[in-house]
């Protein structure tokens, strides 16, 4: 078997090593997890990859790219271009640099983020996650970064790509996990008293998370929280899971390892240095810690790939030679004259990792009981407290949360200890009264807890203060991340009430009618071989159908009853009326800028009368002149802000389908088009906010304009715009029940990965191909299955 193991160093230098171990494929069950290599890394500019004859491990390469420390290492499997698979690594620097195993320099460099880069997560088809400090993450495809996953209001500490193609977690300082589809937030997970820290994925259903609040979370993905397990003291840093287990392993801020089995802490590991900041677990099993000391250590089950016994008694020296503040670790309260001497260790403890104290000679040992090996070990030596009374300069953090004491509660001497966390601002006897109830303890010990409670606090008032924990990541205190609020909205019912509905002749095919694609009829395939005559769509879809009569009938009917303000004079009816048989009509005639500026007067009418006046609007952006004018750069914002607050989600549903089919009729002159470009993040951002509305009618227009983009996007070399047409396919395919809307979304894909291999893979790695699969079973109209397994076939 061979393991690698990938590294930046504990000191975070600006070199990566890459790791080779060369170990045996049979593992022996061994109580005890030993110390198995420890390797330093120097603090440099570069990265490598080490081993050697002595720990197994050789220095194969050392890998230059960043020009500051670097934060985070990620492996990408192989693919047919790399097949030994690549190295991505994040670095203070913004940029995320690129390796295969065997170059000293990066193949490319990704570049787009504004602050340190701090986490990676690969996925199929060479696709990367990278979360910053910029509070973004972004999802890249080879040295193309494909779209920004906006939302998070701090740092982005953890990211992780979930099995299911195109599901990935974010974990921020902002206390959230996000949930993201195809490049858009589906689900906020909130919890988390501190920043998220680490991401663990257990299954296409469930996923792990630490944090800073000293616990882990087990979540569904639909956003229930089924456990929390407590056994840090302070911050937890990272997480990882055995491989095809539920069992996983932690490391943190309080000296310590833990690894967790069904559930519970199975064993606690120190290590002699007080930062131990990420843990990842080889293929054997073998588990690898990196630490504040700049050392990597393994530790194994297996006999046969233990340390030396020297190699042992050396670790378990250095161990015992460490300092430990018992601010920052689980010590609890100490008064040193209260503490037995070193007999107490000819007990044994209870379990597996109990820490003892005892004074020796007016100075605090601490032990650790090893169960597989019958005896205490000396895990380090306490400083800086001599009394409970004395922790005021820092709280203690248990089970998540931080208290002015956490006291250790002996209720006879052969029994288990229990911690009793405390706060000077609450009552002793109610304190009491939760710590006997909680323990399922005899509460004739309430009046004896109480005033241990007051005894040893002395009576103080201790107001809060930092925990002073610097967080080794930034040099700083702990984020307090600030607070952000959700807007919610609702919608209107479709505005009727009279013969004319707005776009009622939009163009869209019944049974039996033309295809739009063709002109003809619904095509009926042979059943031997589909001919593509679906995709790649070359020019774009408009809506051009309409009754002139009666959308002219309406606006002269509102503008009787209208607002005084906003009467229309005959004269300005009949321009209306002129610009209306222009642009319907084709006429050669050029439409006059009176003409125009009527019409935009009349689209600024009240919300309830104003949708006449839009479906002019419709109509007239397929006119050269007037498609100059409102697509120009001078007055494009213009233009394009009102629309967006005409189809807010929370408007009316017929100014919210004529705005989307007014974006698209604006693709017909090429002066619209590439105004349609320029906007496109803002334009398909806004429009998809209407996915939610349960209208076939706008979903065929949000699916068209999708479908325009897609149009203009097949001529060009713009990996990103596709990757932002992608995404909205995803996420509109997910609702629409229409099979026209559908149909028009599928061609649209296929418009998009038509001659793109690139664009092909990124489609795989959202899941798009296993959401388009729905369509094969559909058999009328023949068009959207004929399409789908096209479709399928390119993918």
């Amino acid at each position: 078997m061979v393991s690698q193991i990938l590294c930046s160093a504990a000191s975070f230098p600006c070199c990566v090593r890459l790791l080779l171990c060369h170990g045996g494929d049979r593992l022996l069950p061994a109580a005890l997890l030993s110390p198995r290599a420890r390797i330093g890394c120097p603090w440099g500019g570069t990265m490598s990859l080490v081993a050697s004859s002595s720990t197994g491990f050789i220095e194969l390469n050392r890998m230059k790219g960043h020009s500051n420390f670097v934060s985070c290492v990620c492996y990408i499997p192989p693919s047919d271009t790399y097949p030994r698979g690549l190295i991505a690594t994040g670095g203070n620097d913004h940029n995320i640099c690129v390796f295969s195993l065997d170059s000293q320099n990066p193949l490319y460099v990704l570049k787009g983020h504004k602050n340190t880069v701090c986490s990676l997560s690969s996925g199929n088809f060479g696709t990367l996650l990278s979360g910053s400090w910029d509070t973004t993450g972004k999802v890249w495809l080879n040295d193309k970064c494909m779209m920004t996953l906006q939302g998070h209001t701090a740092a982005v500490w953890a990211v992780k790509i979930l099995p299911e193609q195109g599901l990935m977690l974010t974990g921020s300082a902002d206390k959230s996990i996000k949930l993201w589809k195809a490049g858009r937030c589906e689900r906020t997970f909130l919890g988390h008293e501190d920043c998220v820290r680490g991401l663990a994925t257990l299954n296409e259903a469930e996923f792990l998370s630490c944090a800073n609040d000293a616990s882990i979370r087990r979540w569904l993905i639909t956003g229930e929280c089924l456990q929390i397990y407590y056994g840090h003291t302070n911050y937890i840093y990272s997480i990882c899971l055995f491989p095809n287990s539920q069992d996983f392993v932690t490391t943190g801020e309080d000296r310590s390892m833990r690894i967790w089995r069904k559930g519970e802490c199975a064993q606690t590991i120190r290590l002699p240095a007080q930062s131990v900041w990420c843990c990842c677990i080889l293929e054997n099993e073998d588990i690898v810690v990196g630490s504040s000391d700049g050392i990597i250590r393994v530790f194994t089950e297996s006999q046969e790939r233990m340390a030396s016994a020297e190699e042992l008694q050396a670790f378990e020296d250095e161990l015992s030679q460490s300092v430990i503040d018992p601010k920052t670790g689980d010590l609890g309260d100490i008064k040193i004259e209260d503490l037995p001497g070193k007999e107490h260790l000819s007990e044994p403890g209870t379990k597996e990792g109990q820490t003892r104290l005892v004074n020796v000679d007016g100075k605090v040992e601490a032990y650790q009981w090893s169960a597989s090996e019958g005896r205490w070990i000396k895990i380090g030596d306490v400083v800086g407290s001599s009394g409970a009374t004395q922790q005021t300069s820092g709280r203690v953090l248990f089970e998540g949360k931080e208290y002015d004491y956490v006291f250790t509660i002996d209720v006879n001497e052969s029994g288990p200890s229990y911690k009793l966390p405390y706060n000077v601002t609450e009552d002793p006897w109610h304190v009491a009264h939760n710590f006997l109830q909680k323990n399922d303890l005899n509460p004739m010990f309430l009046d004896q807890v109480a005033k241990f409670i007051i005894d040893n606090t002395g009576g103080q008032t201790i107001t809060s203060t930092n925990s002073g924990f610097a967080d080794p990541f930034t040099g700083g205190g702990r984020y307090i991340p600030g607070s952000s609020s959700a807007v919610s909205s609702g919608a209107d019912p479709f505005t009727g009430g009279s013969r004319y509905m707005p776009g009622s002749s939009s163009g869209i095919p019944t049974a039996g009618a033309g295809d739009p694609f063709t002109g003809r009829n619904a095509y009926r395939s042979a059943a031997a071989q589909i001919p593509n005559t679906f995709f790649p769509k070359k020019e774009p879809l408009t809506f051009d159908q309409a009754n002139p009569a009666q959308i002219l009938g309406k606006i002269k009917e509102l503008n009787e009853s209208a607002p005084e303000e906003y009467k229309l004079p005959e004269e300005d009816l009949i321009r209306l009326d002129k610009l209306l048989s222009l642009v319907v009509n084709i006429s050669r005639e050029t439409v006059t800028a009176q003409q125009v500026d009527t019409l935009w007067r009349a689209v600024k009418w009240p919300e309830d009368i104003v949708f006449p006046a839009l479906d002019i609007l419709r109509l007239a952006i397929k006119n050269p002149t007037v498609n100059e004018m409102f697509c120009s750069e001078r007055e494009g914002s213009a233009f394009t802000n009102y629309l967006f607050q005409v189809m807010r989600p929370s408007g009316k549903q017929a100014n919210q389908l004529l705005a989307v089919r007014t974006f698209c009729n604006c693709f017909s002159v090429d002066v619209g088009a590439k105004f349609m470009i320029s906007q496109r993040d803002t334009v398909l951002t806004k429009s998809i906010e209407l996915k939610s509305i349960s209208n076939k009618n706008v979903h065929i227009a949000l699916a068209t304009l999708i479908l325009n983009y897609a149009t203009c996007l097949h001529r060009v070399s713009d990996l990103e715009g596709k990757a932002q047409c992608l995404s909205a396919i995803s996420t509109v395919l997910e609702v629409v029940q229409d099979l026209e809307a559908a149909f028009r979304l599928l061609v649209a894909l296929g418009t998009l990965i038509t001659d793109d291999s690139n664009a092909v893979q990124l489609a795989k790695s959202l899941g798009v191909d296993s959401q388009i699969k729905k369509y094969m079973s559909v058999t009328e109209p023949a068009k959207v299955n004929e399409c789908c397994r096209l479709l399928l076939n390119t993918l």
